[in-house]
């Protein structure tokens, strides 16, 4: 068996060229087009720093609460960003309409609530544009806002929406309104009231009727403590 000596100059070219390589390998994965691809961050909180905060009020159902949840706001004479599914506006083209008529905004909360992180970025683009196109048919305008269902934020997630031209919204305080047994009318206050309700702070909750119940307090506990419920784009 022959037995071959390479000269540590060879040795060190080759290592010198595979390092290359995979620097290169690893440049080219961050690159498309000559120009780089930095995947833009979701938004938990705004950057305001004015005493505002946001309430987020994500719809896939509940159509029987909105439109006590509208008269809240109404009475108080807050703002709010509804994120709808494609499929809930297509069953209520009326109440979606009657959400933008009322000055509150639109944000768009995919088609069919899929889990974002099980799809490609194709899949979510492809969810992500059917819902817009049925919103911005109803309301006449483009939603710029994109809250991703479970609050899912994977790589294939962010980066449809980015592409698509979305700001990805999560959420500063959560009211878990959702679960079961429901919360009690004090546990849902405290939860957005409490120690993250802070400037630009997110509040995010769903159309159920213990929320609808609690909204009164929610939001005269929120201007109690010196801050204004505004949409979600005037926090960030």
């Amino acid at each position: 068996m022959k037995v071959y000596f390479f000269p540590k100059r060879m040795i060190q070219a080759v290592l010198v060229g595979v390092c290359c390589l995979l620097v290169l390998g690893v440049v080219w994965m961050f690159w498309s087009g000559g120009e780089a691809t930095v995947m833009a961050e979701p938004v938990y909180q705004g950057q305001t720093a004015e005493q505002k905060v946001a309430i987020a009020v994500n719809v896939d159902w509940g159509e029987e609460v909105l439109p006590d949840m509208l008269q809240v706001l109404e009475q108080n004479n807050v703002k709010a960003t509804f994120f709808v599914t494609g499929r809930f506006a297509e069953k209520f083209p009326e109440l979606v309409q009657q959400i933008a008529a009322a000055g509150h905004e639109i944000g768009n909360h995919g088609y069919k609530h899929p889990h974002p992180d099980q799809l490609s970025v194709a899949q979510n683009q492809k969810d992500i544009t059917q819902s817009e196109a049925i919103l911005e048919k109803l309301t006449g305008s483009k939603p710029t806002l994109y809250a991703p269902p479970y609050g899912e934020h994977g790589q294939t997630c962010l980066q449809a929406a980015e592409q698509c031209g979305y700001t990805t919204i999560l959420w500063t305080a959560d009211t878990v309104d959702w679960e079961q047994p429901a919360p009690s009318h004090d546990t849902l206050v405290q939860r957005v009231t409490g120690d993250k309700l802070t400037s630009g702070a997110i509040l995010l909750m769903h159309p159920k009727a213990h929320t609808a119940e609690a909204l009164p307090d929610i939001i005269s506990t929120i201007k109690a403590k010196g801050y204004q419920c505004v949409k979600v784009s005037e926090v960030l």
